[in-house]
């Protein structure tokens, strides 16, 4: 059986849905921030080894109790690798300081060691953050250049503004409730980029392919049909990839749980603004059929005697 569903009925709500959320997104990013890690902030990074398995929180609690500053534990690797980020100052003995706390915590017969300890400066820090920033522009200028060039300007600009408001939104939900934005959170908004892309670039495809072959609807009944044909296919991709992104973000360990966080609200996102925003926007930008109808070709007339 065909499916119908009215899709751009509920294109205002679905505008004013949008524009809560980015009004949201924005005002905490203005007020809140963004909750840099190490990777932006600076700060040591200490990985030790144990005999046996000690209990993060423990490791957490003893660092938090001697003093230590937004200490993140996670294991690195196996359980009995642990992984300590902290916004402490570098200095030379900052390995044996923790070391002897850690041991202090542990057991007797869990003896540790220290397996490196580096730091990583501010301005590094700052640097990574600006090329991160300029990384996200290059990647949608990109795009605006290529669904341009394979379609047509108003569905560039609709395409843009789809995965601008997919990448605010999830920059927006990471501020709200302070996540930790490290360099993995960076990778995976550019992931979302791309992935929204490709469920919007279907979309279109369709959408076209409709503009073109239903000559007697009217732009409301194509974005409508063209929605309705790819909303199997949106659906299930996404369905399937949040699923191995819950695995990960349960069981994966602390190492990828900010990247699988990202991803698993990106792909969210994204799927709504592939069946609400980009269409949404076309019909704002009155798209006709004429916009993609291919220019006809003038045949030379061949005039010689």
């Amino acid at each position: 059986m065909k499916k119908a569903f009215d899709f751009m009925k509920l294109r205002y709500a679905a505008m004013v849905f949008s524009g809560l959320l980015l009004l949201a997104s924005i005002g905490s990013l203005a007020v809140q921030g963004l909750n840099f890690g190490l990777d932006f902030t600076g700060g040591t990074l200490l990985e030790v080894q144990y005999d046996k398995v000690q209990p993060v929180d423990q490791i957490s609690t003893a660092l938090q109790a001697a003093g230590y500053k937004d200490v993140t534990v996670q294991t690195f690797g196996s359980e009995t690798d642990i992984l300590v980020r902290m916004s402490e100052s570098f200095r030379d003995n900052l390995g044996n300081e923790v070391l002897a706390v850690l041991q202090g915590a542990a057991t007797a017969d869990n003896k540790l060691t220290l397996l490196r300890s580096e730091f990583v400066g501010a301005n590094v820090g700052e640097e990574l953050r600006d090329q991160g920033g300029l990384a996200l522009l290059l990647a949608l200028a990109v795009v605006m250049i290529y669904v341009a060039a394979r379609f047509q300007l108003k569905f560039s600009v609709g395409a843009v503004m789809a995965l601008f408001h997919d990448v605010l939104i999830t920059l927006g939900l990471f501020s709200i409730f302070q996540w930790e934005f490290d360099l993995t959170v960076l990778a995976a908004l550019l992931a979302v980029i791309g992935y929204s892309l490709n469920d919007t670039i279907v979309v279109a495809d369709r959408i076209r392919e409709n503009f073109r072959t239903m000559r007697r609807s009217d732009p409301i009944e194509i974005m409508n049909d063209a929605l309705n044909q790819t909303l199997d296919r949106t659906l299930m991709t996404s369905f399937t990839t949040v699923l191995v992104l819950l695995a990960l973000l349960f069981v994966g360990g602390e190492l990828i749980h900010n990247f699988a966080m990202a991803l698993t609200v990106g792909i969210v996102i994204g799927t709504y603004s592939s069946i609400y925003v980009a269409a949404s926007l076309l019909l704002l930008m009155k798209l006709t059929r004429e916009d993609l109808m291919p220019p006809e070709v003038e045949e030379e007339i061949d005039d010689r005697p």
